[in-house]
């Protein structure tokens, strides 16, 4: 294990249980939680987007802002849902939020996961051309964004423009040499694995995959992160891929550990249905940091991942996030071999 970092949904409620409680909390203390990370010797600040929910939508003030206040950590999205997006004018965000940070952006995208709203999409001004579905929105989507990222001309300059032009066809700006192989996509089956190592995007795979083939959920992600190995290499993509897989991990080093997750160590795989389609979903570790580390060591997905990503209770508060960050940190990963 390469590198291990965080992922945040940056839910808020008014709840007087929640130390999140609104919108500018939960932004305000993402960047702290990512602050702490990075002065703790975490790799990696990510953050899920959700549209039309008290969770975190428009990821990248939020990621110039930590890119600002951090030099080191990576900072990433798991995943921006690309239904949404318009891909031009996101690849002038990314390219200024990257820019601002260092080039440290790893940006998570798919084609996104059931939303608040029916086809909340069409509200932001998209929809499927006619013989195609929301996946396929996400992927045209995607293809141009990828397009444009690399940085080639491709609009017609204006003869009389308002300032000089350089020579040729005009791409987006800011670009920010190397975004594009820092581009992840958020596979949910063995299938799109498979398409994404086709593709040439790195790989993110979460506590969640939409099908079930009956083995134990780190066998079946172990078995995807594999086929888009494969897919990669007969793709023939001149770099290393990277892979990263999302667990929720609570090492109970103390008793308020103790009160809030003494109860989940019995946690299983879950096997339902997502959007008419079985589902397995991923357990939940919780136990002293000695008997999580021999149960991690066993998860085969883990192991064929380069980066951990802890999920965290972020309604919790910074403190406690960032005291969970630290106890995974110190007590169990040096066991599955983080430095």
């Amino acid at each position: 294990m390469k590198n291990i970092g965080f992922l945040s949904f940056g839910h808020w409620t008014p709840s007087p249980q929640s130390q999140t409680r609104t919108a500018s909390d939960a932004l305000l203390q993402s960047i702290d939680l990512a602050v702490a990370a990075e002065e703790l010797g975490a790799d990696g600040a990510y953050f899920r987007v959700h549209h039309f929910a008290r969770q975190l939508a428009s990821p990248f003030p939020l990621l110039a802002a930590i890119g600002a206040r951090t030099s080191r950590i990576e900072l990433g999205t798991g995943v921006i849902d690309m239904r949404y997006e318009n891909p031009l004018y996101m690849a002038e965000d990314a390219g200024a939020a990257d820019l601002i940070s260092g080039g440290r952006l790893q940006l998570g995208i798919s084609r996104g996961s059931p939303e608040q709203v029916i086809e909340g999409y069409r509200y932001f001004g998209y929809a499927p051309e006619e013989g195609t579905d929301h996946a396929d929105l996400a992927r045209e989507h995607t293809r141009v964004f990828l397009e444009v990222i690399n940085g080639q001309g491709f609009a017609h300059p204006n003869p009389r423009p308002m300032f000089p032009n350089p020579p040729g066809l005009l791409g987006i700006e800011p670009h920010s040499p190397g975004l594009r192989d820092r581009i992840w996509w958020g596979a949910g089956s063995r299938a799109t694995a498979e398409w994404t190592g086709e593709q040439g995007m790195n790989l993110m795979s979460s506590t969640l995959l939409t099908e079930d083939t009956g083995v134990p959920f780190h066998q079946l992600q172990a078995e995807q992160i594999q086929r888009f190995r494969d897919a990669w290499t007969a793709a023939g993509h001149d770099h290393e891929p990277r892979v990263s897989v999302s667990r929720s991990i609570f090492p109970i080093v103390s008793d308020l550990d103790r009160a809030y997750f003494g109860r989940e160590t019995s946690s299983r795989d879950q096997v339902g249905h997502l959007e008419a389609g079985a589902a397995r979903f991923g357990r939940t570790y919780a136990g002293e940091p000695d008997a999580l580390a021999k149960e991690l060591a066993d998860d085969e997905a883990i192991a064929a991942a380069d980066t951990l990503l802890l999920t965290v209770p972020n309604q919790l508060g910074v403190d406690y996030n960032a005291h969970l960050i630290e106890s995974l940190l110190q007590h169990v990963a040096p066991a599955l071999g983080w430095r």
